[in-house]
């Protein structure tokens, strides 16, 4: 996860490569990353997001050792994703 307000950079990491982005598999998922984005950056966020939204093309999946990496790793690197996940809790 990273701050989707920020374009093309993550932290120190600055690139195309760390955009934020959704990729969709047709309109009806592309309606519903529109308007969950919209949600978002209005109750979560002061800046504009500046996450893509695109239709998603050919795809890979990464090598096997990037398969699960949290699990495989869990004090190697910390995710802000459990911060999101429990949020609905709060």
């Amino acid at each position: 996860m990273h701050d989707p307000t920020t374009l093309n950079r993550q932290g120190p990491d600055v690139g195309t490569q760390y955009r934020s982005a959704i990729f969709t598999h047709g309109d009806e998922q592309e309606q519903i990353a529109k308007d969950v984005s919209e949600k978002v950056s209005k109750e979560w966020y002061k800046q504009p997001l500046s996450t893509d939204i695109v239709r998603a093309g050919q795809w890979w999946d990464a090598e096997e050792y990037h398969q699960l990496y949290l699990n495989k790793n869990p004090t190697g690197y910390e995710c802000p994703a459990q911060y999101v996940m429990n949020r609905s809790l709060i």
